[in-house]
């Protein structure tokens, strides 16, 4: 079951995308951090403080919106594993069904064709008997 375990790499793949856009996401709040400290406006000061707190903010709420994604993305892959699985066990005990059907319906059938034979040559012995008596 080793496509079980893709759902777990899914997963982890987010994981990763998740850290490393939260590290981007730091660093271009540092060097914005560094940019108002150096600014000698006080206004540009302000507006680069605020940009890198609007920058950290947004950059955790896309990667949350990322691992939510992921996620649903991994549990739906398991969901469709585990139903397919579920199906290919229906379509097996189906096939069971059917071929024990096949069975009975074989092990009825001959003894009905015997008594037929029986019944037919039964039938052909009498006619014979009956044409030999209207004969003489």
């Amino acid at each position: 079951m080793a496509e079980a375990d893709l759902d777990g790499v899914i997963k982890s793949i987010a994981k990763t995308q998740h850290k490393v856009l939260m590290d981007a996401a730091r660093k271009r709040q540092g060097r914005l951090m560094e940019m108002a400290a150096k600014a000698k406006d006080k206004s540009a000061k302000a507006q680069l403080k605020q940009t890198a707190k609007d920058t950290l903010l947004l950059a955790g709420a896309a990667a949350r919106r990322m691992q939510i994604a992921a996620e649903n993305a991994a549990d739906s892959y398991a969901r469709a594993v585990k139903k397919a699985a579920e199906d290919l066990k229906q379509a097996a005990e189906a096939e069971q069904a059917k071929l024990a059907e096949k069975a009975a319906k074989k092990a009825a059938k001959p003894p009905a064709k015997k008594s037929a034979k029986k019944a037919a040559s039964a039938k052909k012995a009498t006619n014979k008997k009956a044409s030999k008596k209207s004969k003489a």
